[in-house]
Formats: structure tokens, C-alpha cells, sequence
């Protein structure tokens, strides 16, 4: 008889590469963090509406990667537009 093909095992992610993953969404989340620090005291030294808008945006981009909670992101927008007026 014949030999049946054996059907190929499904390829799994290996635990080096989890670790791997999870460095670089630690770095880019970093990355994201400081920006949003460096803004702040930008914003708050010029206190002028374009860096207000600049500001506003990073903190919506940190809450669309997960960075922050919606409540934080609201919470943070609300406080440094306040200053604005």
C-alpha cells in the first residue's frame, strides 16, 4: 500500500518572537509617551492653539494604540484646554 501524504503541522509563533513583539510595542509606546510629555511642556510654555491641537491629536493617538484609557485621554484634553482659555 501506498503512503498517505501527512497533512503539515500549522506553524506556530515561537516564545523568542512573543518576547521580540512585545519589546517593540513597549519601545513604540515609550516613544509615544514621551512625545506626549514633550508636548505638554511645549503647550504649556507657549500655551498658543496650535500646540493645544498638536497635543490634542497625540493624546488620540495614544488612546487609539491603547496607551491611555478614554476616560485619561478625556480627562487630559479637558485640563490643558482649560488653560487655553
Amino acid at each position: 500500500m501506498a503512503e498517505e501524504k501527512q497533512a503539515k503541522k500549522t506553524k506556530r509563533p515561537t516564545a523568542l518572537k512573543r518576547v521580540l513583539q512585545s519589546k517593540k510595542i513597549y519601545e513604540n509606546h515609550k516613544i509615544l509617551k514621551s512625545r506626549v510629555r514633550t508636548a505638554i511642556t511645549t503647550y504649556e510654555k507657549s500655551k498658543s492653539e496650535a500646540d493645544l491641537t498638536a497635543l490634542q491629536s497625540l493624546i488620540d493617538k495614544g488612546l487609539k494604540r491603547g496607551i491611555y484609557k478614554k476616560n485619561k485621554a478625556s480627562r487630559m484634553k479637558s485640563r490643558f484646554s482649560s488653560l487655553q482659555a
